[in-house]
């Protein structure tokens, strides 16, 4: 076959190409799937000044466009770009300087890592995130006494996978300046005894937070450019940063405009005081790679550390109901302010309460706003009466939750409550789109475990083996939508990107196996040959 093709292409380049159009790239023998609905498959693209601009068969667009780069895919599959549609970009960066606690089978291997890490960096104050205590023989909260005693000096701060909870020993307590009579509002400072455990879940982990010592400009350049490259190695071509200061905006742009960045950036702002009054009086600002049109607003914790806001209380600790990390009132009042100009509000909501809330509270504001594509981020946990909500609201979903969840989920919040979790389906049913992402870094990199966990519902150990709540599944159609042009339709970008069309951005990649027919177990194996971002090679 490549001899054939090469063949062809020689007999084009003898043919007077005089009435020939020229490209930059043409790309030919490929297997492309357009995710254009009147024209799924193709062979051929032919880019011009970093967009298509001829998509079809090789002969076609050898025929019509001549090209100084002609590249033969040799069969292999060509998707667009994949986008995700809702992680933590800069905070990857950033986690790739501090202790990597993913994949802790117990509280002492978590110690060892950070034991060894500091031999090696010596560093003045101790920062890690990834430990999870429900992947331990005992599945409860750690406590500080063995960082007490390795680290009597130095402060520990160590955060949990989702991030929404804190280990820290009495060192960074101290520096923190908490005690057991300091106030908190919006998640809890766990006690024993009368004595403080270390643990800090959701809004209090800020007393700590305000003292770890900020990133120099050169690390936080570094955090970015170590992020792109992880991104890039996966596939990703724009990804959704759910939460960001001004001053990580600003460097990704400034970076971007001279280069040195090239991902492209869907950037929700953090939906800070300060932060809503300097975007919503300055306005949607959009590059060809970065788009500051959102906000991200928190309205509850996560599961794994209980701090879900349930209307119920949850099984696995009653009396216990979880807690919203804003106010109602609060939450409201931001939502108010962002209705009344042309942003969108991206809301993080787990739990069946905070999911309720938050959607009667978006009815509210919005009324009769048209267009508005506001997003329920992870729609986690939806009552039976909530579903019908999301007709007019985008639930944005991380597909390797359910996976990384399934094995405890049921045990906290109970069977019933499981027919409404992780129903993506459902979900997909109402508002006609979902739009995908991971949540990196809480949950790994890589788009092929979410198109994995879509479909099949299991880890990579095959369990369950038929597959978790499979009236759930997404098809692989509606996943690679949900990668694409669902996410970049969210982004209100569907018109530049999330499709092989003709005069949007050049941005795709090449796979080596077909991710749409290989056995779906054979998909996380799938390995990124290229990524291309207007264009140009990246990878």
């Amino acid at each position: 076959m490549k001899i054939l093709y090469t063949l062809i292409l020689s007999v084009f380049l003898l043919v007077s190409c005089k009435n020939q159009k020229k490209a930059d790239l043409i790309i030919f023998n490929a297997n492309i799937y357009t995710v254009n609905d009147s024209s799924p498959k193709a062979e051929a693209i032919a880019i011009k000044d970093g967009k298509f601009v001829a998509v079809g068969t090789t002969t076609e667009l050898m025929t019509k466009y001549t090209a100084e780069n002609n590249l033969d895919a040799e069969g292999k599959t060509l998707l667009p770009g994949l986008i995700d549609a809702h992680c933590h970009f800069f905070g990857l960066g950033l986690s790739e300087q501090s202790v990597k606690l993913e994949g802790t089978k117990s509280f002492d291997e978590v110690v060892q890592r950070i034991v060894d890490f500091q031999k090696e960096k010596n560093v003045n104050y101790i920062t890690g995130r990834g430990w999870d205590q429900n992947d331990w023989e005992v599945k409860e909260f750690p406590t500080k006494e063995k960082l007490d005693e390795l680290f009597p000096d130095t402060p520990v701060a160590i955060a949990r996978i989702d991030g929404h909870a804190l280990l820290v020993n009495q060192a960074a307590i101290d520096l923190a300046g908490v005690t057991t009579a300091s106030p908190f509002s919006g998640g809890d400072i766990l006690q024993k005894d009368g004595k403080l455990t270390g643990i800090f879940i959701d809004n209090p982990m800020d007393l700590i937070y305000a003292k770890i010592p900020s990133e120099s400009l050169n690390e936080a350049i570094q955090a970015l450019k170590d992020a792109e490259k992880i991104c890039l190695a996966h596939g990703l071509t724009t990804v959704n940063d759910a939460g960001l200061s001004r001053e990580a905006i600003e460097l990704i742009d400034s970076l971007q405009q001279v280069g040195e960045l090239k991902i492209r950036v869907y950037a929700m702002a953090s939906a800070y005081p300060e932060n809503l009054d300097y975007y919503l009086k300055r306005g949607i600002y959009k590059t060809d790679r970065l788009n500051v049109r959102s906000f991200k607003v928190y309205g509850d914790g996560a599961l794994g550390s209980r701090g879900a806001a349930m209307r119920e209380p949850y099984n696995d600790k009653p009396e216990h109901f979880g807690a919203l990390v804003n106010t109602p009132e609060n939450l409201k009042e931001i939502a108010k302010r962002i209705a009344d100009s042309d942003f969108q509000m991206n809301t993080h909501a787990i739990g069946d309460s905070a999911n309720h809330y938050l959607l009667e509270t978006y009815k509210e504001v919005l009324k009769d706003k048209k267009d508005r594509r506001w997003k329920i981020e992870h729609a986690q946990i939806i009552s039976p009466e909530d579903f019908n909500a999301f007709k007019n609201i985008i639930p944005s979903i991380q597909p390797t939750h359910a996976t990384s969840d399934m094995y405890w989920a049921k045990d906290r919040i109970g069977a019933e409550r499981m027919k409404g979790a992780y129903a993506y389906k459902d979900l997909l049913k109402q508002y006609g789109k979902v739009v995908l992402g991971t949540d990196f870094p809480v949950e790994k990199v890589s788009p092929m475990l979410t198109f994995y966990a879509a479909v099949a519902r299991k880890d990579l150990n095959n369990f369950p083996e038929n597959g978790f709540q499979m009236e759930n599944a997404l098809s692989r159609e509606e996943t690679l939508k949900g990668m694409t042009i669902w996410a970049a339709y969210s982004n209100f970008e569907e018109n530049e990107k999330g499709s092989i069309e003709i005069g949007k951005m050049a941005d795709f990649i090449i796979l080596d196996q077909n991710i749409m027919e290989i056995p779906i177990e054979n998909v996380p194996k799938t390995k990124v040959v290229h990524n291309y971002i207007n264009g140009e090679i990246l990878n």
